[in-house]
């Protein structure tokens, strides 16, 4: 007898005009709250101003993950390591299975994420170095129309995520970071949703100018070196005990800088977290108690700017 499958909910907003199909997601991970809060947003002010084409929101696509205000759902799993899922399996692999579905019938895919409870992130718009350049550059608009400070592609091999889906099925994808920690931070609720409303301008899906964001207001980083873009392993503890942080996102910093300290509550002795790169401050932990090898910030290779840095077949070139 086959389980019974809780479907996961959308919105289908129709022009009735034929044009592209966005899919537009928040909730893969049941601690990011202002995703959820743009998605609902949006789903009230799209009917009004949609010309042509059509957008289907899920406003949380992980509902057993945001029941547990976690970054896992109830069994455990990580949906964005998950995808494609499975219809037989457990809630998350279900919803993984379902979401993954919608995004192969789109024409083009965003997914917002913030850095949950655990990671505060400097504000980017990221994604997969396709192979096929005709979807890269795609890829790259999209990215810009979000006028986001950060661009950031990384390595397109790592499977499971809901990018991963998009790369197999050749639809162009992008994921936002913003924030992150407690609380709502209605500045990233803001800029998600200027940010896609700008993209479906783009699209020509809203009959309204583009606001165009120059690529020298930009911080652009393309890392195609393996698993460039998992931020659980950047900048790994030294240490257990209470990291206190002592840099602030979007600094520049310099290799061997002072990042923070790790200090035993037991002992009162600590342990220097140095920069181990030079470059943007991106990412930092909020949640202060840590263990050995946990992730405590990242740095992006990049000091200014106006330069696209590509690190390509162990080589650093830029351009302007």
């Amino acid at each position: 007898m086959q389980k019974n499958i809780h479907f996961i909910r959308k919105k289908h907003i129709r022009s009735g005009i034929d044009g592209p199909n966005v899919l537009l997601t928040a909730g893969v991970h049941g601690d990011e709250y202002e995703p959820m809060l743009t998605a609902l947003d949006l789903v009230k002010e799209l009917p009004r101003n949609l010309t042509n084409g059509s957008v289907t929101i899920v406003t949380t696509v992980n509902e057993s993950a945001y029941s547990a205000s976690t970054r896992y759902g109830s069994d455990g799993l990580d949906l964005a390591r998950i995808c494609p899922g499975n219809l037989q399996g457990t809630v998350s692999e279900i919803a993984a299975a379902q979401i993954s579905s919608l995004i192969r019938e789109a024409d083009y895919f965003v997914d917002m994420h913030t850095g949950g409870l655990m990671y505060d992130i400097a504000p980017l718009a990221g994604y997969m170095l396709h192979p096929s350049s005709d979807i890269l550059k795609k890829q790259w608009q999209m990215a810009l129309a979000y006028d986001l400070p950060i661009i950031w592609g990384t390595d397109y091999r790592p499977n499971g995520r809901t990018l991963s889906v998009a790369r197999d099925a050749g639809v162009p994808a992008i994921y936002l970071e913003y924030g992150g920690g407690s609380g709502i931070r209605w500045e990233v609720v803001r800029a998600y949703k200027d940010g896609f409303l700008n993209l479906l301008k783009s699209l020509g899906m809203i009959d309204q100018p583009v606001e165009s964001q120059p690529m020298e207001k930009c911080y652009w980083v393309e890392d195609h070196r393996t698993n460039s873009g998992y931020l659980q392993g950047k900048m790994p503890a030294p240490a257990d005990g209470i990291f206190i942080s002592e840099i602030k996102l979007g600094e520049i910093v310099q290799k061997g800088q002072r990042w923070g300290k790790i200090v035993d509550p037991f002992n009162g002795n600590s342990v220097d977290v140095l920069a181990d790169i030079s470059g943007l401050a991106f990412l930092k932990r909020v949640i202060v108690k840590v263990k050995k090898g946990d992730a405590l910030g990242g740095i992006l290779p990049v000091e200014k700017p106006g330069i696209k840095v590509v690190y390509d077949n162990g080589k650093v070139r830029s351009s302007s």
